[in-house]
C-alpha cells in the first residue's frame, strides 16, 4: 500500500521546487543571517495587507482561534501562515498513524517518497485554503471575478515562499525549523500588541484608547478606576492574562529540564556517559498537530454553516453565531474544539471547558505516540543509532532487540506523560486568558529553548568540528 499510494505524487514533485541541501559546511554565521532574512520576509508579509481588500480597525476576525498555531495575521500576505504546512503533515501522521499507509523510514526511497508526497499536499493545501479564504466569505461576498483571482495569486505565491522559507532553513541553511521559526515570531508579536498595543479590542472602552494589559492597567490606576476593574478586563488582556503568561513561561523551562538519564558506556574505550528521555520527549510536536486538527475544524465548519445553513450535517460538526462582533461557536463537534477564552467564558460553561480539556489532551497523547514512529524518535529506531555510535548500555548485550525492549520502558511512556502535560497545560493556559493562547505560549516557550540549545551546539560544533558525529549534526 505504501509504495502504490505514495507513487501517486512521484510524478508531481518534479514539478514542486526543491532546496538542494549544501554540498559544503554552512558556517554559523551564514546560518544566521538566513534565519534573520527569512524572520524578516515573515514580519514584512504579516504585515502588507492583501492588495483588493479592504480592513478596518476593529473589525471580526472570522478565523481569530486559528492564528497563533498558524502563526498567521488577518488580511495579509501572511494571512495562510503556516497552515497548508502544518496540515499536510497532519493527514500524512494520520494516515501513518491509522496504518492506511506503512512507510519503512529506515528505508531512503521510502523516506524520499514520503517527503515529496507531503511536499506535494502542501501545495495542493495552499490553493485549497486560499479558495476557501475566498469561496468562504473571509473578504466579503461581492468580491469581483478579477479582484478575486488577484486575491487567490496574492495568497498563492505568499503560501509558497513561506514553504521555500520552511524548507530552505530545515536544509540546512539555517537555525532550526521555519515552523518554529515563524509560529514563535507570530505569538511574540501577538503578546506583545496583547501587552503594549493601542488597537482597539473587543468591548473596549474607551474605544481604541488603551488595548495592551500594561497600558490599560497604568491608564486604570491613573484615572480612578476600580482596582478589580483594573486587573481583569474580560474579552481584553488584563494583568490576570499577563501573570498566566509568565506562569507558563516558567512551567514549560522547568518541565524542559525534566528527564531521565540512562547510563551507556563506548563499546570499544568503556568510556562512560549518559542518554537523556527527556519528559517532553516528543516536544511541542503534539499539541501543533492537535491544534492544528482543531483549527481546520473551526475552518471548515465555519465556511459550511456560512454556505449550507440548517443542514443537520452541518450543526453536528458546528453551529454559529454570525450576529456577534466575533463570530463564534454555540453548538457542535467544533464548539468543544475551540477553549474557552478567560475565566469568565469557562464559569458560563465548566461543561465545556472540560470536555475541550479532555480531546485536547487525548488528541495530545494520541500524536504524541504517532510521532515516536514517524519521526524516528521510538526505542527501535534510538536503539540503532547507540549501537551505530557504538554505544552500549553496561550489564546488557549488544543486541539491537535487547537495547530496543529495554528503552520501550522509558520511551513510550515518556511521550505519552509529555503529550498528557503539554495537553492539560495548553488548555488552562486558554482558560486564564494567556495572551497568544496557551498553545502559542507553550510552543513558544519550547522554541525559544530549542533555539538556545540549537545556537549552543552550532557555536560548539564551530569551535570542535570532531564534536560534530557526537551531537547529530552530520
Amino acid at each position: 500500500m505504501t509504495s502504490r499510494f505514495l507513487k501517486i505524487f512521484k510524478p508531481f514533485t518534479h514539478v514542486t521546487f526543491e532546496v538542494k541541501k549544501p554540498d559544503r559546511n554552512v558556517s554559523f554565521k551564514e546560518k544566521s543571517i538566513w534565519t534573520i532574512v527569512c524572520l524578516v520576509v515573515y514580519f514584512v508579509m504579516i504585515s502588507v495587507p492583501l492588495y483588493g481588500i479592504e480592513v478596518t480597525t476593529g473589525q471580526a476576525d472570522p478565523f481569530f482561534a486559528m492564528r497563533a498555531i498558524l502563526a498567521s495575521q488577518r488580511g495579509t500576505l501572511g494571512e495562510l501562515g503556516i497552515g497548508p504546512i502544518v496540515t499536510a503533515g497532519l493527514i500524512m501522521q494520520l494516515l501513518v498513524g491509522s496504518q492506511i499507509i506503512k512507510v519503512d523510514f529506515n528505508n531512503p526511497e521510502e523516506r524520499a517518497l514520503y517527503t515529496g508526497a507531503q511536499k506535494v499536499l502542501s501545495v495542493l493545501m495552499v490553493i485549497f485554503e486560499a479558495g476557501a479564504y475566498l469561496f468562504g466569505g473571509a473578504y466579503g461576498d461581492n468580491i469581483d471575478v478579477l479582484t478575486g483571482s488577484l486575491i487567490f495569486l496574492q495568497l498563492l505565491a505568499a503560501g509558497l515562499l513561506i514553504m521555500l522559507m520552511d524548507e530552505l532553513i530545515q536544509k540546512g541553511y539555517g537555525l532550526g525549523s521555519g515552523i518554529s521559526l515563524f509560529i514563535a515570531a507570530g505569538v511574540s508579536f501577538n503578546i506583545l500588541n496583547g501587552l503594549f498595543g493601542f488597537t482597539e479590542g473587543i468591548g473596549a472602552k474607551p474605544a481604541g484608547r488603551y488595548y495592551g494589559a500594561i497600558i490599560a492597567f497604568f491608564y486604570g490606576l491613573t484615572h480612578g478606576e476600580k482596582f478589580v476593574n483594573v486587573i481583569y478586563r474580560p474579552l481584553n488582556p488584563d494583568v490576570i492574562a499577563f501573570l498566566a503568561t509568565i506562569i507558563v513561561f516558567a512551567m514549560v523551562i522547568y518541565v524542559e529540564s525534566m528527564r531521565i538519564e540512562i547510563p551507556i558506556s563506548h563499546a570499544k574505550y568503556k568510556i562512560p556517559a549518559r542518554y537523556p528521555i527527556k519528559f517532553l520527549y516528543t516536544s511541542n510536536i503534539p499539541v501543533i498537530l492537535s491544534s492544528a486538527l482543531f483549527a481546520n475544524v473551526y475552518f471548515i465548519s465555519q465556511i459550511l454553516a456560512k454556505k449550507v445553513a440548517d443542514n443537520p450535517i452541518v450543526d453536528l460538526i458546528g453551529r454559529w453565531d454570525f450576529n456577534a462582533d466575533q463570530p463564534a461557536p454555540i453548538g457542535g463537534l467544533v464548539y468543544f474544539t475551540t477553549a474557552p477564552r478567560g475565566i469568565s467564558e469557562v464559569i458560563d460553561d465548566p461543561l465545556r471547558a472540560l470536555i475541550y480539556i479532555a480531546i485536547l489532551v487525548v488528541a495530545c497523547m494520541i500524536f504524541s505516540a504517532i510521532w515516536l514512529e514517524t519521526a524516528g524518535m521510538g526505542p527501535r529506531d534510538v536503539a540503532k543509532q547507540l549501537l551505530d555510535a557504538d554505544m552500549q548500555i553496561p550489564g546488557f548485550r549488544r543486541n539491537p532487540k535487547v537495547l530496543e525492549k529495554y528503552l520501550e520502558r522509558y520511551i513510550p511512556i515518556a511521550a505519552l506523560l509529555g503529550g498528557l502535560f503539554v495537553g492539560l497545560l495548553a488548555g488552562f493556559a486558554d482558560f486564564l486568558g494567556a495572551l497568544g493562547t496557551g498553545t502559542g505560549i507553550l510552543l513558544t516557550t519550547g522554541i525559544i529553548k530549542q533555539y538556545s540549545e540549537i545556537i549552543a551546539k552550532e557555536r560548539l560544533a564551530e569551535i570542535s568540528p570532531a564534536v560534530k558525529g557526537f551531537l547529530g549534526m552530520e
